[in-house]
């Protein structure tokens, strides 16, 4: 049996503990553009579901998933099953879109608009309030665990956990009247669904967005392995222009006979002073100029670090800027209209196209019609054969409809529905089901018959709807 010295063991360990990463704050363009991401971001998520809509039927919520119904409200759009097929276009659009954002400038979506980011950013904020800076809480970290770290630490988790705990309860206000589970939930009247989906929403948060953080984007996250593949030496990603940087003799830190642009370039010494800070603002951890990374989400912090230093040192910016590899190579900024961005924007403007139209398209109304096969047909006293049909009429629109049901294909049939009926009458977003008796003289010599149900709309507001189906006569 072989022998494994357990030394070997330690020195090389399967599996690392996480080292934390406390990112240093930063100002410039591209962290004003990420904050106003996040404010739109959570202006929508946390506010939509106490939106009030006025509706003919239904919610008086905006948006909202109701399920007991089978709809979908969305402001004046209402989704029926039937419409799920819009479902498939949006989830292709979403597709398109983000294939056509990577290949024009990189992981942009999860610098700025990935729900990890934008709440692992909130998170990372409020751990700032409560901590400090960065040394603070890297000092903290260090430091064993007294009443300054268990009150800092559980105050930071405190907030954490109340905001997951409203994300958690915001994800399922959509599912139900937003007002009313407020007071159900509170008073414990509320479904068991709801405290179900509010406690893992809530747990799911707290973890990924407290604690693994950048572990989800660079070990869980699918995007981050196959990225590459959309990738050309046409994309904008964020990069570090080593040719500067370095020069002929490497980076270098500011001294005497380095302080200036000219006496660097003298010595052969790039622009880069190696200061570091745009390894200490990276939500990730990594080191920009090492190139191209798996973890790098193109949140763009590192070039407003870079700026800030190049800015006061009164040199040229763009050190750390966007930029493709032909860019770098070449020093000539490439043209954006390349055959994939040019494929991905004409399949993105057809999905966009194709959805908008099944929106636009979609029928106020629908109409289906079923044979009732026990007993297939019937032969009446007076020698006519009767069929029965079950008839069912959606009504998509918030208005009522007035219907009237005729019949082609066979002119000596009559039409009748069950009940007392005045008129086909489907209430508001609602359906009905009729049964429906059709009468025809059984004096012919044909088995079958192809019928055509026809359905109108009593004051025109809608074009005729149409069904087939069969007649049976022996």
């Amino acid at each position: 049996m072989a022998h494994h010295d357990d030394q070997s063991y330690a020195a090389d360990p399967v599996y690392a503990a996480r080292e934390p990463i406390h990112p240093k704050g930063v100002q410039g363009r591209f962290r004003r553009f990420k904050n106003l991401v996040l404010l739109v971001a959570y202006s929508v998520f946390f506010l939509l579901p106490w939106l009030r809509w006025e509706r003919a039927s239904g919610p008086d919520q905006a948006v909202m998933f109701d399920i007991p119904s089978r709809r979908y409200y969305l402001f004046d759009l209402v989704i029926h099953p039937q419409d799920m097929f819009l479902l498939a276009g949006f989830l292709i659009l979403a597709a398109w879109l983000l294939f056509f954002v990577t290949g024009l400038v990189g992981r942009a979506f999860c610098g700025y608009f990935c729900f990890q980011t934008l709440w692992t950013d909130t998170f990372m904020k409020v751990e700032a309030l409560v901590q400090g800076n960065r040394n603070k809480r890297m000092r903290l970290e260090k430091q064993p665990w007294n009443a300054e770290k268990i009150a800092k630490k559980g105050v930071t988790v405190a907030i954490w956990t109340a905001i997951a705990f409203w994300t958690g309860f915001t994800f399922t206000a959509y599912w139900a009247n937003a007002p009313q589970l407020l007071v159900d939930f509170f008073t414990l009247d509320a479904a068991k669904a709801a405290y179900i989906t509010t406690g893992i929403l809530t747990a799911t948060t707290l973890l990924a967005a407290g604690f693994a953080r950048e572990q989800v984007c660079i070990y869980m996250c699918p995007y981050a392995r196959f990225q590459s593949v959309m990738f050309d030496k046409q994309t904008l990603l964020v990069s570090y222009d080593a040719a500067r940087g370095e020069g002929s003799s490497g980076r270098g830190a500011l001294k005497k006979g380095l302080m200036t642009l000219d006496e660097r370039h003298a010595e052969g010494v790039g622009d880069c002073i190696d200061c570091q800070l745009c390894v200490q603002v990276c939500p990730t951890g990594i080191d920009i100029r090492d190139g191209l990374q798996l973890e790098c989400i193109s949140c763009g912090l590192c070039i407003d670090a870079c700026d800030q230093i190049m800015t006061k040192r009164g040199w040229p910016t763009g050190l750390i800027r966007y930029a493709s590899e032909e860019e770098l190579e070449t020093g000539e900024k490439p043209s954006l209209l390349t055959f994939r961005t040019i494929g991905y924007g004409v399949a993105t403007l057809a999905a966009t196209s194709l959805l908008l139209y099944g929106i636009l398209a979609r029928a106020p109304a629908d109409l289906s019609v079923q044979q009732v096969r026990q007993p297939l047909f019937t032969v009446l006293s007076s020698g006519d054969i009767q069929n029965n049909y079950n008839v069912k009429i959606n009504n998509k629109l918030q208005r009522p409809l007035d219907f009237r049901l005729s019949l082609e294909g066979l002119p000596t049939a009559r039409v009748s529905v069950v009940g007392d009926f005045d008129g086909l009458s489907v209430p508001a977003d609602g359906s009905r089901r009729f049964l429906v008796h059709v009468r025809a003289p059984g004096d012919t010599q044909v088995d079958r018959r192809e019928i055509e149900f026809v359905l109108t709309e009593q004051n025109g507001r809608i074009e005729p709807l149409e069904h087939d189906a069969s007649f049976v006569f022996r």
